[in-house]
């Protein structure tokens, strides 16, 4: 056997003997089974990705539905008087309020009655603005109410009222009718009863406001209307001057409100016509006196002074759109060629110039209740019940068993 055959064999072995110790190692170790083909060790599976908690549910925005069926007869100029003067004292009611957590959206609707201006085919009766969250709208309307005699149906227009509003179906809503006049209830063809039934099937609770005195209204069946749909029976003297406590704080208070309307970035079809609302309801609100133009500024300053029917700020904020989605030609003229970047810089500059005007506006109204508390446990007499009375401690009392807070 020559050298170069005796060195492969030793070789051959060699290689044989490391090899069996290799197979037993990956026997022996399980570490080295790792070593062994695709086949026989196929890739681990891919992580799981851990999955997202559920976001929880956005809590729903609840409703707060008013409407206003005001006796627009001859007789009646003291409360469709009281009306325009207190509207924004009753809206100021809901000023904070909060269900859940959760600030209610306002709507207010009007109607008129017992006008003969208004054809008998309607039953005299005519839907003035439908429920709406614009509320310089209601007020607008409110002071183009005139009065003019006529046959006071009360089943007719509450019948219309149920039927023709967009209400809600949500149980957790408050929705009320609140109807006021003096003639008795039980005129024209729809019954009451009917109307007052088909009401609150509905879960609307209809309040009734007797222009008289309380047993004219019971005689009536307005206390009986009342006690049908849930509701409230309260008598008013609708010629009674309202009772308005003035403050240091009032001619700020107005200034600041006439200051916000600068705020104010007008768009759309409806835009120009909609400022110019605005401006006309603080002068119907001044000329209204009784403390009006100091209330509405105080809505003005609330939750529920929402314009995003034509305001591009509140557009932005409640409806949630981008500028980008805006049309130039929806603009005011002299916006229409600002580049995206500095429309938005405007924007948010006349947001931040109403939220700082808001916080003014807050600090002191809550110095001019304080002083207004304060006058009124010095008057040994109120004067007599008024509308807007009436109709705040009962909204407040019915908002509270639908748990909507209101202080």
């Amino acid at each position: 056997m020559n050298r170069a055959f005796r060195t492969f064999l030793s070789i051959a072995a060699t290689a044989a003997i490391t090899g069996n110790f290799f197979i037993g190692s990956i026997s022996a170790n399980p570490s080295y089974a790792r070593l062994g083909t695709m086949a026989d060790n196929p890739a681990p599976a891919e992580a799981k990705e851990t999955p997202e908690a559920p976001k929880p549910p956005e809590k729903r925005t609840p409703k707060i539905q008013i409407a206003i069926l005001l006796d627009t007869s001859g007789s009646m100029d003291g409360l469709i008087d009281q009306a325009r003067s207190q509207l924004w004292r009753v809206v100021n009611t809901f000023a904070k309020a909060k269900q859940d957590g959760v600030a209610p959206v306002l709507e207010v609707a009007l109607y008129e009655y017992g006008n003969d201006g208004i054809a008998a085919a309607e039953g005299h009766v005519r839907m003035v603005c439908a429920l709406t969250t614009d509320l310089d709208k209601v007020s607008e309307q409110l002071f183009k109410l005139t009065t003019n005699g006529g046959e006071e149906y009360c089943g007719t227009v509450i019948q219309k009222a149920v039927n023709g509003l967009q209400w809600s179906t949500e149980r957790d809503d408050y929705k009320a009718i609140f109807i006021a006049g003096n003639e008795p209830f039980t005129q024209g063809t729809v019954n009451y009863v009917d109307s007052c039934k088909l009401s609150i099937g509905k879960g609307i609770m209809v309040n009734t406001i007797h222009c008289g005195s309380e047993e004219e209204g019971i005689q009536g069946k307005w206390k009986d209307a009342a006690l049908l749909a849930d509701g409230s029976f309260m008598s008013i003297n609708a010629n009674a001057q309202v009772v308005s406590i003035a403050s240091p704080y009032d001619d700020e208070i107005v200034k600041l409100s006439q200051q916000m309307n600068k705020t104010y970035i007008p768009y759309g079809k409806e835009g120009k016509d909609a400022a110019n609302r605005q401006e006309e309801q603080d002068k119907n609100a001044d000329a209204a006196g009784q403390g009006a133009d100091v209330n509405r500024a105080a809505s003005k300053a609330s939750q529920n002074y929402r314009n995003d029917s034509w305001d591009l700020v509140d557009k932005i904020d409640i409806d949630k759109i981008k500028v980008e989605d805006i049309k130039k030609e929806d603009l005011p003229e002299e916006l229409r060629k600002l580049s995206n970047e500095d429309l938005t810089k405007y924007i948010d500059k006349k947001r931040e110039e109403r939220n700082e005007i808001k916080k003014q506006l807050e600090e002191l109204n809550k110095k001019r209740d304080s002083h207004v508390a304060e006058e009124r446990k010095k008057m040994a007499d109120k004067g007599e019940k008024t509308l807007d009375e009436a109709m705040v401690k009962t909204v407040k009392d019915q908002a509270a068993k639908k748990n909507i807070k209101t202080d």
